[in-house]
């Protein structure tokens, strides 16, 4: 029983960090709209983000002050994001036939999931947080809710964009606005304003 009580904890875990509306599900959310695998393996990039967040925060919470360092993390999140709600708005479709860079889209979420505040200070508080409660059973149900998300996410926005054409569209206007909104937010705090 208490396997199962880990397992669906877990997964109420990974639902928490990957649900909430922010930079990661904007810039799936805007590739998903143009192309299924796409999205997923952007996805998948910001579940590699996770993983590498997670390894780092448990080894170095022992060593470092992870707190310490928060307005550093949030100025260079702040940058990050701003980049990515620029290209956004400014990157053109790929052609029909074009090749479609499925390396770059994924290291492109990985290098946004390791710069991302929200996922950063996920990790150092509910993540570190929940290190502490059990074991193999609560990762396998974090990474498998993450699992779910990063495929399901991206196949439903894509089946809505393909039904009407201004989901595209309206997709890339808010996925913009969410990006922008955060990198301003973190820009603020690193500020300390």
């Amino acid at each position: 029983m208490s396997v199962l009580y880990d397992l669906l904890v877990g997964l109420l875990l990974g639902f928490s960090l990957t649900i909430p509306p922010g930079p990661m599900n904007a810039y799936i959310a805007t590739l998903a709209v143009r192309s299924r695998r796409l999205g997923t393996i952007a996805g998948l990039g910001a579940m590699s983000a996770d993983a590498v967040l997670g390894l780092a925060v448990f080894s170095l919470s022992a060593l470092v002050d992870l707190h310490s360092v928060s307005r550093e993390l949030e100025g260079v999140g702040a940058g990050v994001l701003g980049v990515f709600a620029y290209r956004l708005v400014t990157q053109r479709p790929n052609p029909e036939g074009a090749p479609v860079r499925e390396i770059r889209t994924y290291s492109t979420a990985l290098l946004l999931g390791v710069s991302n505040p929200f996922q950063i200070v996920w990790w150092l508080s509910a993540g570190l947080a929940f290190a502490y409660l059990g074991g193999v059973a609560l990762f396998a149900g974090l990474f498998g809710a993450i699992a779910i998300w990063v495929i399901v996410f991206p196949w439903a926005l894509h089946a809505g964009a393909r039904r009407s054409p201004v989901v595209e569209r309206a997709t890339v206007l808010v996925s913009f606005g969410v990006m922008a909104a955060f990198a301003a937010y973190f820009a603020a705090l690193a500020l300390g304003a």
